[in-house]
């Protein structure tokens, strides 16, 4: 990032959780990708998944070893 875009970043930390969450959305709007083109593009993201976890190409965890790491970092 250029030294402008982190300045206006490191400002946009210290609005409040609603404002950032709206500048996020217009700012992602700004990009003028359609919402068709974002549901294709998560359809093609879900597929390569689906596709590489049938083909064996990615690892899985159990939903029980994740909610056991998630505990496990609760706790001081």
């Amino acid at each position: 990032m250029t030294g402008r875009t982190e300045q206006v970043f490191s400002d946009a930390l210290t609005l409040p959780m609603s404002e950032r969450a709206e500048l996020a959305e217009r700012l992602f709007s700004s990009l003028e990708i359609s919402q068709e083109k974002i549901d294709e593009l998560w359809a093609k993201e879900a597929e390569d998944r689906i596709n590489a976890f049938e083909q064996g190409e990615i690892e899985t965890i159990s939903s029980k070893d994740v909610f056991r790491k998630i505990e496990s970092k609760k706790k001081p």
